[in-house]
């Protein structure tokens, strides 16, 4: 192998020419690259850009809405149980007063049942004085007619009403 001393010079002394580079078309590339870079840069580096700004800007937009819309929800849902858990103690409240609402109701009604049967008996013991009463008015006359019949038997003259009931009431008062 040759030193590369040796190889650059038995080339003419031109590195480029050896590699095989040709100087006209790499000044030609590069003016086009370089052309190309400022055309991008002027017209489409922009606006990708732009467009890729946008769609950050959404992409965070949309993530601050979920972490909002996931904040609400929480709040949403702890409101909800709160509202889950005054409702359930009004209910047990509604329920408890329906309780002793009904036990005062069903007293009520025992003493009103009561007051009632109490009303029927004396009722009942009301009539049962009358017709004692009326029982015994009419045995007491059937009784003065009976011993005014039987005077008038044993006497053999009929003894005026005044009289006869006088004596009966007498003897009855005698045997009492």
């Amino acid at each position: 192998m040759q030193p590369l001393t040796q190889f650059a010079t038995t080339t003419n002394g031109n590195v480029f020419t050896s590699l095989g580079i040709d100087w006209q078309m790499l000044i030609l590339q590069i003016v086009a690259f370089l052309i190309l870079v400022f055309i991008l840069g002027k017209y489409v580096y922009p606006w990708l850009i732009k467009s890729v700004d946008e769609r950050q800007a959404n992409i965070e937009a949309a993530n601050k809405a979920a972490s909002e819309a996931q904040s609400a929800a929480v709040d949403a849902e702890a409101r909800v149980e709160k509202l889950l858990k005054i409702a359930r103690d009004e209910a047990a409240d509604i329920v408890a007063t329906a309780k002793l609402e009904s036990a005062a109701a069903l007293s009520a009604s025992e003493e009103k049942a009561k007051k009632r049967s109490e009303q029927i008996v004396a009722d009942a013991q009301g009539e049962i004085q009358k017709e004692v009463v009326a029982a015994k008015k009419a045995l007491h006359n059937e009784t003065l007619e009976l011993v005014a019949l039987a005077t008038e038997k044993v006497v053999g003259k009929a003894v005026s009403s005044k009289i006869d009931e006088s004596l009966i009431t007498d003897s009855l008062k005698a045997v009492k």
